[in-house]
């Protein structure tokens, strides 16, 4: 059985680019159009890795993000987080939230920003997954 890739993202458009990428790299891709229903489906199907976006109506990529990196049970996932957000401002959003006393994450596996060649997913996708 393939590896399963979630895809978390508010545009279908982005969600249908990662899923070609995912399946064309031998991974089964998963979607969720929201972090709320990306946790559910994380809970649910236990991916082997997931692909984050940062800005998302219905629990923001952040949130979801800090969710996989403090649950014990979901700590292992390895993420790449893909987004049109510079990582500076997505790190500095992490640690504004660390100071309101949440808990500190680890920074990603990876970040990558959109727009993102198929052949640098891909590479960074295999890199995390084998």
């Amino acid at each position: 059985m393939s590896k399963k890739v979630l895809i978390v993202d508010d545009d279908p458009d982005v969600r249908l680019f990662n899923a070609t990428v995912v399946e064309e790299s031998g991974y089964t891709p998963i979607e969720a159009a929201n972090g709320e229903e990306g946790l559910k489906v994380v809970k649910k199907d236990r991916p082997d890795l997931v692909i984050l976006d940062v800005l998302m109506p219905k629990q923001s990529g952040i949130r979801l993000y800090r969710e996989l990196k403090t649950d014990k049970s979901l700590i292992g996932i390895p993420v790449i987080m893909l987004s049109g957000v510079a990582k500076r401002t997505f790190l500095r959003s992490q640690k504004a939230l660390t100071e309101f006393g949440d808990k500190p994450v680890p920074e990603p596996e990876n970040y990558l920003e959109k727009p993102v060649e198929p052949e640098e997913l891909a590479r960074e996708i295999k890199k995390l997954l084998g």
